[in-house]
């Protein structure tokens, strides 16, 4: 089913407020609670809060599926039509803007176990962008433009989530380098460790369209701020299914966790020089998986030929990305620290002249 937000007072589309973590409408200003309006709501959306299981048709929520693959719905409010692939959850009408989620993608199996909604609206993420750019004199303009910032996109970006007890062994081949008589003498050791470890919450992005190492560098998610998903949460912002499964986030979960306990155990090798694991033994004792939809700001732009993307964490804005810069601009100003540089070398030979 495919849900579009009314107001209940004047009919208008519902947008979820990161101030108030309440939907609210644009229009006259009703303020409605974002679990409250999906319980009540009745059909697939109360039964979705209760947690109940849905074989979903494709036409029931409106969607039909063309011979490319993409899906086409016809909005409701206005009669447009909006073009997106499979995984595609949320979204806006691009002819009257009405928030557009599609519930059925979050059903059954499929429904988050939990969200944290934004915190950040796009004021915010628009403000922190300016300042992320802002004194970088090689930056080309165009990534200071106004309306290339106005193309900042809130989207839920689904994550699996982590958690595991872990027992690890690591030997180290460690030096400690000592002055004997003037001359450096170098010691080899063989340096042990081993322990148990607890990982909590460790996020593995669960969408092929971004970036991995994009969505680590926006870490740490507090999930303490987390809350049981209702759909509610997506009106307004862009929303995704995982196209990532479990198994394959479980690889990189594996990863995170194996480098964590060689560092952490790398730590307590003291009196050395250096220490370089040459063997290791991480077991898992206990591992369980969450889905999660965590709050992203997205930033696409392109600048010869080559795309950019950045990113912001939607609840803490810590902002990443990596910028070009412009090379007629490093040129001028390579030129003109040139001309400082020879006007200070002739004023100097000037004065010894005079001397």
């Amino acid at each position: 089913m495919a849900n579009e937000y009314k107001c209940s007072s004047c009919g208008g589309a519902l947008e979820f407020d990161s101030k108030t973590q309440k939907l609210i409408c644009p229009y006259c200003g009703a303020v409605h609670d974002a679990a409250a309006y999906d319980a009540a709501a009745g059909g697939a959306a109360a039964q979705q809060q209760a947690g109940g299981s849905s074989s979903w048709n494709m036409q029931s929520d409106n969607w039909n599926v063309g011979e490319d693959g993409l899906l086409t719905y016809v909005c409701e409010n206005c009669g447009g039509e909006v073009v997106g692939d499979d995984t595609l959850a949320s979204t806006s009408c691009p002819y009257c803007d009405s928030p557009i989620v599609r519930a059925s993608q979050f059903s059954g199996s499929l429904r988050p176990d939990f969200i944290i909604p934004f915190k950040l609206d796009k004021k915010e993420a628009k403000a922190k962008l300016s300042r992320f750019v802002s004194g970088k004199k090689l930056v080309p303009k165009v990534f200071k433009d106004q309306k290339h910032i106005d193309e900042v996109k809130g989207v839920y970006v689904p994550f699996w989530v982590f958690d595991a007890d872990v027992y690890g062994e690591v030997t180290y081949n460690a030096t400690r380098e000592q002055n004997n008589g003037g001359q450096i003498e170098v010691g080899h050791f063989d340096v042990f460790r081993s322990g148990n470890m607890s990982f909590r919450n460790i996020p593995i992005d669960a969408s092929s369209k971004m970036e991995d190492d994009l969505m680590d560098s926006i870490e740490p998610f507090n999930t303490n701020e987390a809350v049981p998903f209702t759909p509610a949460y997506l009106a307004g912002y862009m929303a995704d299914k995982y196209d990532v499964s479990p198994q394959e986030g479980f690889v990189r979960a594996d990863e995170r966790i194996k480098k964590s306990v060689e560092e952490a155990m790398r730590n307590t090798v003291k009196g050395f020089n250096t220490a370089t694991p040459v063997a290791s033994n991480i077991s898992m004792m206990q591992g369980q998986a969450k889905y999660a939809l965590y709050p992203v700001w997205i930033l696409n732009t392109t600048w010869q030929g080559k795309h950019y993307r950045f990113a912001m964490n939607g609840q803490t804005g810590k902002f990443v990305g990596d910028l070009p810069y412009d090379k007629s601009a490093y040129k001028r100003q390579l030129f003109s620290f040139a001309g400082i540089v020879s006007a200070i070398v002739f004023g100097a030979l000037f004065l010894l002249w005079l001397i």
